[in-house]
């Protein structure tokens, strides 16, 4: 269970609903990758339809199919029972058909009402934009999600959450006959999660066909009234979700049984790694002060807001404090900057891969050697040898699924993105290794295995601090759990002496 809130039941529909929209045989082929191999699929009126597969699978690839964004090579796509060919993102929406897209499609320098209404500003005189009509409108629907920021502010000075919200509130403007969620709730938090749910049933009882794609297992269950499931561009099957299990659907998925037990004996702790002292940076957090050693998982976990990102970016440099200190091995660290932070022996996965954890048009490879080129570098000369050593020894154990070194990042799915730049860090043999949200956008059976590594890097001998906003990662993965609540560590917890309802009375600020 992630989140200890109650929530609806999914209401199951008839099958002799009404079919919205087929795709029969679809096929599509990228230099080197067959993404999708002969895939049908239907999806009903009044339906959430959810589609499982790997990271790699051909979801995303078959959506943005369906919304304008690519060309099938083969196949065809029926809306109500009529062919047709749908050339740009624009022409699928005046068809009915809208993405809310896993990686966010904004514009940061523009509003966030602007955001919410790209190509439909309301007008007066056919010319010009209704600045008035346009930020009411927006207020209307950015309270409906309980949205707290106000439709005049920058998109751009949004956290990633709230920006995702924004995402989410387009859905919202028009009536759409078909609405794609692809991973919509990786960067929210367990609330704005029930806020969306809520939308999506309003969406539903409409009678809009929704098509849901997530990681999250519990969140297909508690949504979905059918799943189908992709493996390798391939379909595979459709099941009814009330007359399936999480086993069955996994198992369909990845094509074996996912050992999902992780061994939690007490850690064996060395010496204090990392040590931070009444850290501060006035509006974002105070005051926090804890310790990580040797040996041992330290899991982060709060709300959207409540600093977490943040302390981590200062431990690595990328911010600098008001006051406080931070001791590496015992050590003042004076880390300025994140080169500092890595000759320290520190590592940090981001948050957010596209904007800080990548250079999507450079290989794999590159984006894998990237943080310390140095150590691949003598008198001028790169030694290309010896970075597509280190690249295919982390797509062996990381399962990255590439054709190759050479392949550019920006056309692997958002879950093997996320993979190279675990590599990349990992690749640095850190001694200290922070990761922001290390799962997000990662199918059931590479979590499995994430989670899996990050015990056995401790063990190995790093010090590790996790921040996640899934519950059950940071329950699975830590050995002591850090609640924060605006700001402020309310309180440290033994792994054998957390709940879930202690946890989340301490990032609401309940329990202090």
């Amino acid at each position: 269970m992630s989140a200890h809130v109650e929530m609806e039941e999914s209401v199951s529909r008839p099958s002799d609903q009404k079919t919205v929209f087929q795709l029969r045989g679809v096929s599509k082929s990228f230099p080197g990758v067959k993404a999708l191999n002969g895939v049908d699929l239907d999806v009903r009126e009044g339906e959430v339809h959810a589609l499982l597969g790997e990271n790699g699978a051909g979801k995303s690839t078959l959506m943005k199919i369906l919304a304008g964004i690519y060309q099938p090579d083969e196949g065809e796509i029926i809306l109500e029972g009529q062919p047709v060919h749908m050339r740009t993102p624009l022409e699928a929406r005046d068809y009915g058909v809208l993405l809310i897209h896993q990686e966010l499609s904004l514009v940061p320098d523009m509003t966030v009402a602007e955001n919410v209404f790209l190509n439909n500003m309301p007008r007066f005189a056919k010319l010009f934009v209704h600045n008035g009509h346009l930020n009411d409108r927006c207020a209307e629907i950015l309270s409906r999600l309980n949205c707290k920021f106000k439709p005049t502010e920058r998109l751009g000075s949004l956290s990633i959450a709230n920006q995702q919200m924004v995402e989410i509130a387009r859905a919202l403007v028009f009536h759409p006959k078909v609405v794609i969620f692809d991973e919509p709730t990786a960067s929210l938090t367990d609330y704005e999660k029930v806020v969306l749910f809520g939308v999506i049933r309003e969406l539903k009882e409409d009678g809009a066909a929704i098509v849901y794609i997530s990681h999250r297992m519990d969140e297909i269950f508690e949504l979905s009234d059918r799943i189908s499931v992709l493996r390798d561009g391939v379909y595979q099957e459709t099941f009814e979700t009330a007359k399936t299990n999480e086993d069955e659907v996994t198992q369909r998925m990845i094509g074996r049984d996912l050992d999902s037990d992780i061994a939690h004996e007490p850690p064996e702790l060395g010496e204090i790694a990392l040590q931070v002292s009444n850290l501060s940076i006035a509006g974002l957090y105070s005051d926090i002060s804890f310790d990580v050693s040797v040996g041992e998982v330290v899991g982060f976990y709060g709300l959207v807001g409540a600093g977490r990102t943040e302390v981590m970016e200062t431990i690595f440099g990328l911010r600098k404090p008001d006051s406080g200190e931070i001791r590496v091995n015992g050590k003042a660290s004076g880390i300025n900057c994140p080169s500092d932070a890595i000759d320290h022996g520190l590592g940090l996965v981001p948050e957010s891969r596209k904007e800080q954890g990548l250079v999507l048009g450079m290989s794999c490879k590159d984006n894998t050697t990237l943080a310390h080129l140095g150590d691949f570098t003598k008198f001028g000369w790169i030694n290309a040898a010896a970075e597509k050593a280190i690249f295919n020894q982390y797509m062996e154990k990381l399962r990255i699924k590439c054709p190759g070194w050479e392949y550019s990042t920006q056309n692997l799915s958002g879950g093997n993105q996320q993979k190279v730049v675990i590599g990349k860090w990992l690749s640095t043999s850190p001694k200290i290794l922070i990761l922001d949200e290390p799962t997000r956008g990662i199918d059931v059976g590479s979590k499995s295995e994430i989670h899996h590594l990050i015990r056995d890097l401790a063990k190995s001998g790093l010090a590790v601090i996790v921040v996640s906003s899934e519950m059950p990662e940071v329950l699975t993965v830590s050995d002591r759990i850090i609640g924060m609540y605006d700001g402020k560590i309310t309180k440290c917890f033994d792994r054998a002496e957390v709940t879930e309802d202690s946890l989340i009375r301490a990032i609401t600020g309940q329990e202090v």
